[in-house]
């Protein structure tokens, strides 16, 4: 006869590996098109920066909802609410698909961007269903796994397909595939939750332990939405990488986040949460000076500036990579008695940073300009990790 506890832990593993798959598509709605940013501009006949902005309210559009994912994601349950957030992005990737309108292009990328940023929320939640301290952090890291796989190998398969429609179609597939992962799934179910859902996210904003660490995540994840909407131009434009050379490089940043990751993973038992944030935010903005260095030292062959520069930009997601899941699981094990709304404000805030660093990025095109505004969002992730390491 199955224990009660082989069932768990099978039950367990089936969550992590659909949170997994959901972690994926959401961020491979990003990277599997920004390879064909270059042919967006080319096919609705826009300029760099409306193509660009389709990236940039895309990660708006993930934010925004997102402390109301963490409602509905309480109140209706959690299968309700990823079924939903599901069911939007995978409807809005379909019209994406046949769109010939630059302007329906921004509307519908803000909704895929409503549905992924819900559905990415409300796996972390359902993670964090299974528990929190050091354990959340390795969990956490695991998605992140997974979050590096759609980072290195979304942007390999963007490169590869070629066509901005073709990654929608790839994406309208996985969302489908999300649904019916959801589907074999046992969440919780909505609680009425007696005090009001503006008074407990008051009470979580109030929460120094909370704030410090939740504002530097957010921080370290704007300097990768700040790359990411700015390379595509970098790599192809000022280094003259074919579409498919480009795609190739993400595989280098996907080996360096998943290192970062594996770190986590590893470590998280040992030197803690804490000491991890530390670690990854002192990598970012190490990597993120000598980025600003690059751009200032004349002359250097356009070969081993194109190599220093993927090095760095490595250096950079590795960082995050190790940042990010800790940060998330110290500031989400300060409110255990609100699991779900702790993990729906720190995604907010996260994702409303970095979307503010998305929407200003597009008008960033001097080398110089952007990697020092995305060094600069490192150190000030570093000074915040700092002060809450000594509280």
């Amino acid at each position: 006869m199955t224990s009660t506890t082989e069932v768990a832990v099978r039950g367990g593993r089936r969550t992590m590996a659909v949170a997994c798959l959901v972690v994926f598509t959401a961020q491979m709605a990003t990277t599997i098109y920004l390879p064909s940013l270059p042919a967006v501009e080319h096919d609705f006949a826009v300029s760099r920066s409306f193509a660009a902005l389709s990236v940039s309210l895309f990660v708006i559009g993930a934010a925004a909802p997102v402390v109301l994912w963490g409602w509905v994601a309480d109140r209706l349950g959690r299968r309700a609410a990823m079924l939903t957030a599901l069911s939007l992005f995978a409807v809005a990737g379909a019209a994406l698909i046949v769109n010939t309108s630059p302007v329906w292009l921004l509307i519908l990328r803000s909704l895929q961007g409503i549905g992924a940023g819900g559905a990415a929320i409300i796996a972390r939640i359902v993670v964090r269903d299974l528990g929190g301290g050091d354990a959340l952090a390795k969990r956490l890291s695991v998605l992140s796994i997974a979050f590096v796989t759609a980072l290195g190998g979304g942007q390999f398969l963007g490169g590869l397909i070629g066509s901005w429609q073709g990654g929608f179609i790839v994406l309208t597939a996985a969302g489908v595939a999300c649904v019916i992962g959801t589907l074999t799934l046992s969440l919780e179910p909505g609680r009425d939750e007696k005090s009001g859902v503006i008074r407990i996210y008051l009470r979580i904003l109030t929460m120094r332990a909370f704030l410090l660490p939740t504002i530097a995540a957010g921080l370290g994840f704007a300097t990768i939405v700040l790359l990411q909407e700015v390379a595509p131009f970098v790599f192809q434009r000022y280094f003259g990488l074919s579409v498919e050379q480009y795609g190739n490089v993400g595989l280098l940043i996907g080996l360096a986040y998943l290192g970062g990751a594996l770190l986590v993973n590893r470590l998280a038992s040992g030197k803690g949460s804490p000491w991890l944030m530390r670690a990854g935010a002192l990598v970012m903005s190490g990597s993120g000076l000598l980025t600003v260095a690059l751009w200032l030292l004349p002359g250097i062959p356009l070969t081993a500036a194109l190599v220093t520069f993927i090095a760095l930009y490595c250096g950079i997601t590795f960082g995050q990579a190790a940042l990010f899941p800790s940060s998330m699981a110290v500031a989400v094990s300060k409110v255990p008695e609100h699991g779900a709304y702790a993990v729906a404000l720190c995604g907010f805030v996260a994702q409303s940073i970095a979307g503010v660093a998305a929407t200003f990025a597009v008008l960033l095109h001097e080398n110089l300009v952007w990697a020092s505004a995305a060094t600069g969002l490192s150190l000030v992730a570093f000074l915040l990790v700092r002060v809450t390491g000594r509280e």
